[in-house]
């Protein structure tokens, strides 16, 4: 296996805070860090270089691909032009596939479906006149999104009654989307599975996870799952990464429910890359996600999983980041800020981790 020796160079797709403290963790490792992205961002201050451009400057992305050993990207809407510009020189890791599938969430609700894993009741919807029918077949409650760029609940509509049907297409802007059949459930979780360049995986313990306005608030583990039921999961997310064949954390957010013996666990989407709902790894851990992330792309063993105590991850979103002193001053708090010179709404600024003595002897992923 050829893995980069320390003083390589990581070049990372995206700018933002995932890039940031991937950043951080490869500069542990002795590993360098290139960014490429259309703004300034979080990761500019702390990588080793950084290269300003357009993401459809396919010939300027090439240019910076030619300057690092392997390439990354720290979100999953990279153009995939730009990607596969980048693995045109060097190797690219997740793949442009595993793109593909989560850009599109027909491709992806589709590509999961028929991997034989439940996911919600869904129909392509491309325009208003689609959406009476499919919410005949898929019954109500139903929520409408958008196939591609809705994030922290944007490009998303509820609705209930046929003739909500034009009133919920304007609102996600009349885009090309998907309607989604109502799943009931009892909580959210996460599988963290990180796979590496020989093909070793191993994955986090799965954390609860709460939503506010839809986007995450708090992740916490333990989570609610139990030992098999957390197998499953894993098995499920397993099964994704091996059909992408997949380099690097993935992230399979997923609904659980008590009573339903028959799908437990219904997949609601795919991330590549290291996701929120694991930066409670990064204190609660010998390794963390964003540390696997690198080994794993770097072409290093991947590394333990298991976690030294119990966690809750709390985003700081907007305004709550205007409390850090207070924070600060907790005990068993550990508070990452994300350097961004501006606390508007609904924006993450950064997140704090709260550690606690671990409840029982051995994580869930770890072997009896």
């Amino acid at each position: 296996m050829n893995a980069l020796p320390p003083g390589s160079v990581i070049g990372i797709l995206g700018g933002g805070q995932l890039g940031r403290m991937l950043a951080m963790a490869a500069a542990r490792l002795g590993l360098q860090v290139s960014i490429y992205s259309d703004h300034s961002g979080p990761a500019f201050d702390v990588a080793s270089s950084h290269v300003v451009g357009a993401f459809d400057d396919l010939e300027k992305i090439s240019a910076w691909a030619a300057t690092v050993d392997v390439v990354t990207y720290e979100f999953e809407n990279v153009p995939l032009a730009a990607a596969t510009a980048a693995a045109s020189l060097k190797p690219l890791r997740p793949g442009p596939r595993a793109l593909e599938v989560a850009q599109d969430r027909l491709v992806e609700k589709s590509f999961i479906r028929d991997l034989g894993i439940p996911v919600a009741p869904f129909a392509a919807i491309d325009s208003a006149a689609d959406i009476p029918a499919a919410l005949e077949k898929l019954g109500s409650p139903a929520i409408l999104k958008t196939r591609r760029l809705g994030y922290d609940g944007k490009g998303q509509a509820r609705l209930s009654q046929r003739d909500e049907a034009e009133r919920a297409f304007k609102e996600i802007g009349e885009a090309p989307a998907i309607l989604e059949g109502h799943v009931s459930f009892d909580g959210e979780v996460s599988v963290l599975l990180v796979r590496g360049l020989d093909k070793t995986w191993a994955y986090y313990d799965i954390p609860d996870n709460h939503h506010k306005n839809g986007i995450l608030s708090t992740s916490s583990v333990p989570g609610p799952l139990s030992k098999e039921l957390s197998d499953n999961a894993a098995a499920m997310a397993l099964k994704i990464a091996e059909a992408l064949d997949y380099v690097g954390v993935l992230a399979v957010e997923m609904f659980w429910s008590k009573s339903d013996e028959t799908a437990p666990l219904v997949v609601n989407e795919i991330a590549p890359r290291v996701h929120n709902s694991g930066h409670w790894t990064m204190d609660a851990c010998p390794i963390g996600q964003f540390e696997n992330h690198i080994r794993a792309v770097a072409g290093w063993p991947i590394g333990t999983t298991a976690r030294h105590s119990d966690a809750e991850m709390t985003n700081l979103i907007g305004s709550d980041a205007d409390h850090w002193h207070e924070l600060a001053a907790e005990n068993g708090v550990i508070v990452h800020l994300y350097g961004k010179n501006e606390a508007r709404p609904g924006r993450k600024m950064g997140h704090a981790n709260r550690l606690k003595p671990l409840s029982h002897g051995m994580s869930h992923n770890e072997k009896d």
